[in-house]
């Protein structure tokens, strides 16, 4: 494996929410460790996408060209999860350790237990085919929020696409019920919520926003604000409750919406990223052909 040593910049940056006053806040705050470089665990890929920890720390992954889910373990050795995986894109851990997966071969949603058997959750929605999960998030009660933007594949067997809108989705935590919430993005495709369950953050890639939604008690939204003006292909967030987007690097934005910190990826794209390791200080990047670590002074929510 290669192990290069890539840089990366902490910068003095300003307010990406919008401000009534016309005024740009100026702040600074570095949220990496002293002395810590980006580093390249292996490169050994076509297109790394979905990082996600599981309950261990170890870090699960999708080299989405060559269909298969990667593993790199807290001990640093890396292995094949699941192969062939559906073209899985997005992934996320739900609480009984079942890997939820954006299977973008047939445009589904699936579970893969422990042992790799996948259960098909969502094939379609009304009777239409998905345009194609690219990444979810799970709610605390259970139901599970995930994008549908639409990227033509050159392994797909169907026909034009069927649905009206690229929209957000929710499945019930019962698994029995798909209701779209959103249907005004142009291209939404990163999304994140906050572990207490009262906030989603959607990254609209294709109109370069990202905003941020009040769930309420029923799992639908309450409220929609404009958190900043950068899309992202994929998005974490730390304790601090910092979001951390992608696409040049990893850009980081507090709370409120204002750049705070930008990790530089030497890579043509980034595309998605997420924390682990024992005490989850450990940002995990998936950038191109590449997987990549930095360790950081906050450790992640998930």
């Amino acid at each position: 494996m290669k192990n290069a040593i890539l840089s990366i910049a902490f910068v003095t940056v300003l307010s990406c929410a919008p401000s009534l006053a016309g005024e740009k806040e100026i702040i600074e705050k570095e949220i990496v460790a002293a002395g810590a470089k980006v580093e390249q665990l292996s490169a050994e890929f076509k297109f790394t996408e979905g990082p996600a920890p599981d309950a261990a720390g170890n870090i699960y992954f999708t080299d989405q060209p060559n269909d298969r889910i990667m593993k790199w373990s807290v001990d640093g050795k890396l292995s094949t999860f699941l192969e062939p995986c559906g073209r899985s894109n997005g992934l996320f851990f739900d609480k009984a350790g079942n890997l939820l997966a954006c299977a973008d071969e047939k445009n589904e949603l699936w579970s893969i237990d422990p042992k790799g058997k996948a259960t098909v959750l969502v094939k379609d929605y009304k009777g239409k085919l998905l345009n194609g999960p690219n990444d979810l998030w799970p709610h605390p009660s259970g139901a599970i929020y995930f994008t549908d933007p639409y990227y033509k594949r050159s392994y797909w067997k169907r026909g034009a696409k069927e649905q009206d809108c690229e929209g957000v989705y929710r499945l019930s935590a019962d698994r029995k019920t798909l209701v779209r919430l959103v249907d005004d993005l142009k291209q939404p495709n990163g999304i994140i919520g906050t572990p207490d369950g009262k906030k989603l953050y959607i990254a609209d890639i294709g109109a370069r926003k990202t905003w941020v939604y009040d769930i309420k008690e029923d799992g639908t939204f309450g409220g929609k604000k404009l958190f900043c003006e950068m899309g992202s292909d994929g998005m974490t967030m730390d304790k601090d409750g910092n979001v951390y987007l992608t696409g040049k690097g990893v850009t980081v934005f507090d709370k409120e919406g204002k750049k705070i910190a930008q990790i530089d990826v030497d890579e043509p794209w980034t595309a998605n990223v997420c924390f682990g390791g024992k005490d989850r200080k450990t940002l995990f990047i998936t950038a191109s052909k590449g997987l990549y670590s930095i360790r950081m002074q906050v450790a992640g929510a998930y």
